[in-house]
């Protein structure tokens, strides 16, 4: 069953954009342009809002998945 976690290894702030990267088999990267496209078409605050929501909701990835994903 796949979930969506904040990742552990790809992270820049708070793991959002690594997680969604990893659970839409995507680029983070591409996922972080599209958040900041996002943020200047809003007007940063409500995606500032969002992004801190994000971070709070979605759990952060088990130690025991990065092991399993490496090894």
């Amino acid at each position: 069953m796949k979930r969506l976690y904040r990742s552990r290894k790809d992270r820049k702030i708070g793991g959002i954009c690594g997680g969604l990267g990893e659970y839409f088999n995507i680029d983070p990267n591409l996922v972080r342009l599209a958040m900041v496209f996002l943020a200047l078409i809003t007007a940063v605050v409500p995606f500032i809002l969002a992004y801190v929501i994000a971070w709070i909701i979605i759990p952060l990835e088990p130690a025991e998945e990065v092991k399993k994903s490496e090894g």
